[in-house]
């Protein structure tokens, strides 16, 4: 079995390493045809912008094999290696196993992996594992003699098909909110608002246009709160993952534009035919004028016109989540489950 082994140096914006991303890399390509419950968080541009910027000084270990992929950051007891965790431990939607033959690779690698470092693989987390799914029997079968298994959280995203185009899409919601996204678009259109669309493909662009998006974020009833994306660590995660996403043309981004100026953007990247909603806010003197619902519309109209198939937005439970249900149908629940060594 052909198998590319490495510990990967973290990667902190510089041009001429791109070798893990973009939808011909093996990790992307796995992440692609594992029927994940949330395809875009499995790709590289999501994981490693995350180990980049909340965890950097954990050790990563990546195997890939065959169309197969697997990466993990390795945690420490006393200095000492003992086990492994997504590398985006904080959301957790996405898995480290990817790929259809998965978890051969994972028992192939996991018994001499631990050794050779004088530790032991006492404690497992894998994420984003869909419930009653194959990998969660494969994992059973493969390692129930020597773990014990218990599922470690729960968690449902949801999302809306794309089949049929915009109207398809329109004519699964409800005709009250058919009404009423029809007299925002026209009085958007009325006073004058305009919609840019923006596909960087080049780091220098993804940062200019992040910029653009810092601005409007400020202005925000988030930015002024200090709780969007334009604080703390937020902020260098979304622009790692936006460099990321320009080597493959990925990322899509829409900005409502009046007299010239920037009133609100919405962001989110590609995973194949499926969109994943990131992040999405407005100039708060324009809170009146629905500015969100018309991003959100003019969102769907352009992956329309691409022919996607679906429009993921993320968790539906939490604070403020709940305007997601008018624009979703779709449930997918996905868990993470720990092992345990006895």
């Amino acid at each position: 079995m052909a198998v590319s082994e490495n510990f990967l140096s973290s990667y902190r914006g510089s041009d001429d390493d791109f070798g893990l991303y973009g939808p011909n890399s093996v990790w992307n390509r796995a992440a692609l045809t594992s029927q994940q419950g949330d395809p875009f968080c499995c790709l590289a541009e999501w994981q490693m912008s995350y180990h980049d910027v909340f965890e950097p000084n954990r050790a990563i270990f990546a195997r890939e094999s065959a169309g197969n992929a697997l990466a993990f950051a390795v945690i420490r007891v006393g200095g000492t290696p003992r086990g492994l965790v997504p590398l985006d431990d904080m959301w957790r939607f996405g898995n480290p196993l990817l790929g259809p033959n998965a978890v051969d690779l994972f028992a192939d690698t996991l018994p001499g992996l631990f050794a050779k470092w004088g530790g032991d693989a006492s404690y497992i987390r894998i994420s984003g594992i869909r419930p009653h799914g194959r990998l969660l029997r494969e994992l059973k079968t493969r390692f129930g003699n020597s773990y014990r298994f218990a599922r470690y959280e729960r968690d449902v995203q949801c999302g809306a098909s794309l089949q049929g185009g915009i109207d398809g899409f329109l004519s699964r919601r409800s005709g009250n909110f058919r009404r009423k996204l029809k007299k925002t678009l026209r009085n958007a259109a009325q006073v004058g608002i305009q919609i840019e669309r923006h596909v960087p493909s080049a780091p220098s662009q993804a940062e200019e246009i992040y910029q653009r998006m810092l601005s409007v974020e400020l202005a925000s009833w988030k930015g002024k709160g200090h709780c969007g994306m334009a604080d703390g660590r937020c902020r260098p995660y979304y622009l790692l993952m936006l460099r990321r996403l320009s080597v493959s043309a990925s990322g899509r981004i829409m900005f409502a534009v009046h007299d010239g100026k920037d009133i609100g953007f919405i962001f989110g990247g590609k995973a194949g035919s499926v969109y994943r909603g990131q992040q999405f806010s407005y100039d708060e003197n324009w809170r009146d004028a629905s500015i969100g619902n018309v991003l959100q519309f003019s969102q769907l109209e352009w992956l329309c016109e691409e022919g996607a198939s679906r429009y993921d937005m993320g968790p539906l439970c939490g604070r403020g989540m709940e305007y997601k249900q008018h624009w979703t149908e779709k449930r997918f629940w996905i868990e993470t489950w720990s092992m345990t060594k006895d």
